[in-house]
Order: C-alpha cells, then structure tokens, then sequence
C-alpha cells in the first residue's frame, strides 16, 4: 500500500480556493457568468487580481487529477484488478455530479470535463511512454491550433458585446429561472469544454509522467526546480501581459499561459510542504483538510457564492456593485475561511467529506458482492459482525 502523499492534500485545498479565487468575479458580478461570456473587462487593479487566479489553479487542479489516476492505476495493477474497469464507473459518477452541478449551481462546472477527459486518458496510462508521448503531442498541437483559431476570432472587428438584459436573469431572476436557462443554453455554457478536455489529457498525462520522475520524492528535487522556474519564470511575466493586452487575447491567457504557471506552482508548493518539518501548522492543517474534502469544498463554495451574491439569495452582488473590485477579495477570503472550518470541523468526526463520501458509497455499491468473494474468510466474519 503506497504512502499517503501529504503535499497532495495541501495542493488540491489550495487549487480549491484559486478556482474560486476565478469564479468569484463571476458570482459578483450583476450579470453573473454571463460576465465571461460578454468579456466586460475592469480597472487596473481589478485586472490584476484576476490575473493572480486565472486559469492557473484549474490547471493546478488538472495536473492533480492526473497524478490522482496514476495513483488509482497502481492500486488497480496492485490489487490485481482489471483496468480500466472500476475506473470507468468512477469517472461516470463524477460526470453525473458534474451535470448535477451544472445544473442546479454553477454554468462553469469542470466536473464534468475532468470525467470525459479521466475516460479517455484511464486508456493511455498502461500504455507505453512513447504511445503517452505521442498523445500529448497530437493533442497539445490540436489544443495549439484551437487557441489559435479562437484569438484570430476574437481579435477580428465586430460589434461591442451588449448585456441584452442578460443580467436580470441573476439579479432578480429565481433559481429556478436560472436552472431552466442553464438548460436551454447548456451548448453555449459548455463551450468550454471545447477547450478543457484536450489541455486535460496533456495535463492529466503531464501529471502521470511527473509522479514517475519522482515529484514527490526525493530524487525529484532537481525536477521541482525546474517547474518552478520555468513555470514562474517564463510562465508569470506573459501570463501578465496577455491579462492587460484585452480580451481578444483571453484564450490564450486564460488555456495556454495559465497552465503554464499551474506547473510553476506545483513545483513551487510541492517543495515547500515537502520541505517543511515538525508538526503542521493552522494553515497547512486547513489546507489539507480541505484537500481531503476537495469535493465538498469545490460545490460548497459555488453554493455559498450563489446565495450570497443572486437575487434570490442576499443579492449581495448588485448590491455591493458600486464597491467593486474591493469587496470581491473579502467575498473570496471570507468564503474560503469558512469552508476551510467546516472542513475541519467535519473531519473531526468523519473519515470523509460529506459528498466525499456519498460518492464512495455509490462508487463500491456495484462491487460489494465481487469483493467479498475475493476477500479471506476471516476478512468476511469480521465484516459481518461488525
């Protein structure tokens, strides 16, 4: 049985809280996500503290995945047991909490793109290192090609976008109002998907390769360095520019740089935790805690932000509209604080997160019967007593 890889926990809570560190602006925003689409820029300062979030912890988060399923397929080899078989029935349950998600919460899940991309890529990770290879060159080349085409397009003339009235919808729209136009635009709203499952197969098999050379390990020092300057090195300074060069260049800022960073951080925070001793601080123990919780967290987070920001709710984002961006980061800090004591506070009396845990119970529900066959006696007497 493989050691519990601490520094995971700590990364996966810290990509938890900068991927709310993105949608945060959209929650606040009176025209809700919606704002994405139309673009609508800010200020100076606003536009940088966009910049410290976006894209980067979802590509953060992607890598982690990848690491993830090249811990689920070791355990598998481990444990005899077919691949990708049980693997796929994971992925599907998480494309089910995904369109949950979607559905009832937020337009800009990505639940459901890591469960496509998880499908595809739970084939290619047995297989050879220049077939994983190839892969994440035809598919990075065609991501490439997208990014292309999708800046050509939007650098091209066109007539300025308007709201349309769009932002009635989340002001003094009912959830219920806003589920329905979830459904009726769910092309428009899963656009991003075009974008997410090619960048998650090379991510996801970048995170694979990585955990082999050893990222977490010891000999992986030299590696981690490498991430962290190549990543924040090159990877910062033209994430900056293309955040202040307008939006005709968001594509590439947000699915090309962006990702680019993400590796700098998961070189940078793997050698910090891994180089840190003696017991774990509040911090570290918050973090890691909402990384075992990362689930529960990420929907949780989204459902706060609903409540506090829609019409239905406090309506807190047209409310507080004329003290943008100022209170955006408060909202951020004040909804991560408290879903990191709650995720402490669960964890004080559970093994895992409340969601965490449904979806372990749907996850073995099909396999119950398989593994007490397989299991010793002595292992099935026990289990049956209690």
């Amino acid at each position: 049985m493989e050691k519990r890889i601490d520094a995971l926990d700590v990364m996966r809570g810290v990509a938890i809280m900068g991927t709310l560190g993105t949608n945060i602006w959209l929650f606040t925003s009176p025209a809700g996500p919606l704002d994405a689409l139309q673009m609508s820029g800010g200020g100076t300062v606003e536009t940088f503290v966009r910049f410290l979030t976006n894209g980067k912890f979802l590509g953060l988060l992607t890598l982690l995945f990848g690491i993830g399923l090249e811990l689920q397929y070791r355990s598998a080899v481990r444990r005899g047991l077919a691949w990708p078989g049980r693997y796929l029935w994971r992925s599907a349950l998480l494309l089910a909490e995904g369109t949950l998600h979607y559905v009832l919460i937020f337009e800009f899940d990505v639940l459901m793109g890591y469960a496509i991309t998880a499908m595809i890529v739970a084939y290619l990770v047995g297989r050879s290192e220049r077939a994983i290879t190839g892969w994440m060159i035809g598919m990075g080349t065609f991501h490439a090609a997208l990014v292309v085409l999708a800046t050509v397009a939007l650098r091209a003339p066109a007539e300025p976008a308007t709201g349309g009235g769009a932002g009635t919808l989340y002001t003094e729209g009912s959830w219920l109002d806003q589920v329905a136009a979830r459904l009726q635009y769910a092309a428009l709203f899963r656009i991003e998907l075009v974008f997410i499952v090619p960048l998650g197969i090379v991510l996801f098999l970048l995170g694979v390769r990585l955990l082999r050379a050893g990222l977490f390990e010891e000999r992986g020092a030299r590696l981690r360095r490498r991430l962290t300057v190549a990543g924040l090195g090159a990877g910062v300074p033209l994430n900056l520019a293309t955040s202040f060069a307008g939006s005709g260049w968001f594509v590439v800022d947000r699915y090309l740089l962006a990702p680019l960073v993400a590796l700098g951080l998961l070189g940078l925070i793997s050698t910090v935790v891994l180089g840190l001793r003696g017991a774990p601080g509040p911090v570290r123990r918050g973090l890691t805690n909402l990384g075992r919780t990362a689930l529960s967290g990420y929907v949780l987070q989204n459902l706060v932000a609903c409540v506090l920001c829609y019409g239905w709710g406090l309506g807190l984002a047209s409310g507080l509209d004329a003290y943008r961006p100022w209170w955006v980061p408060v909202a951020w800090a004040a909804i991560c604080l408290l879903i990191t004591v709650l995720a402490t506070l669960w964890l004080r009396r559970f093994r895992r997160g409340p969601l965490e845990a449904v979806w372990q119970w749907a996850y073995q529900a099909p396999f119950r019967r398989a593994d007490a066959a397989r299991a010793p006696a002595g292992d099935r007497v026990r289990s049956t007593s209690g």
